[in-house]
């Protein structure tokens, strides 16, 4: 089984891209973080993974999680992930420094942190303003501790039409690839 990450800011575009990602690799599960982490455990929340997710999948077993409701604040019912040659895990922290050493590539959504954030406020609404507030001093302290963007094999750029994928800091020099929408091209 080979874990690819896909780390960015919140909301800028992780979940869309690792699901056409997911798609292209012929249907790959995708493990959301939003999933594993919940409101008193933002960043807190590899131990759990490594148990319910990692240890299951490395030994070809389906693991199960309970995904986190956030406006419920409880975990839901129990979910399968299965266990594939390929699974996609995307989210803020998907390429923690705990994590590298199960994952086969890491992908960076480069999109800066601002614009970043000013969409994930737009996509969420009035409702989750204090909730944003919060979460972007927790995700600008998890990313100055723990930095994913240095480690990074590719860099995701979104295009007015798909997405322009780039060597990373940690890439492997290898020339730059587009993915795009419907052409082919």
């Amino acid at each position: 089984m080979r874990l690819v990450a896909v780390d960015g800011h919140a909301g800028s575009g992780k979940s869309t891209f690792a699901a056409l990602l997911a798609d292209g690799l012929g249907g790959a599960p995708v493990l959301r973080l939003d999933d594993i982490a919940r409101h008193d455990e933002l960043f807190d929340w590899t131990g759990r993974l490594r148990d319910e997710v990692l240890g299951p999948l490395s030994r070809g077993a389906t693991a199960h999680y309970a995904p986190y409701d956030w406006r419920a604040r409880r975990p839901g019912p129990p979910r399968p992930l299965p266990a594939a040659p390929v699974v996609v895990v995307e989210g803020v922290g998907a390429g923690r420094a705990a994590l590298r050493p199960y994952l086969a590539l890491l992908l960076w959504m480069d999109v800066p942190r601002a614009e970043s954030w000013a969409r994930g406020r737009a996509r969420d609404g009035e409702e989750q303003r204090e909730f944003w507030d919060g979460w972007e001093r927790a995700e600008r302290a998890h990313f100055a501790g723990d930095p994913s963007r240095p480690f990074a094999h590719l860099l995701v750029r979104q295009r007015r039409q798909g997405y322009e994928v780039v060597p990373g800091p940690a890439g492997t020099g290898e020339a730059p690839c587009s993915i795009t929408y419907g052409d082919g091209s």
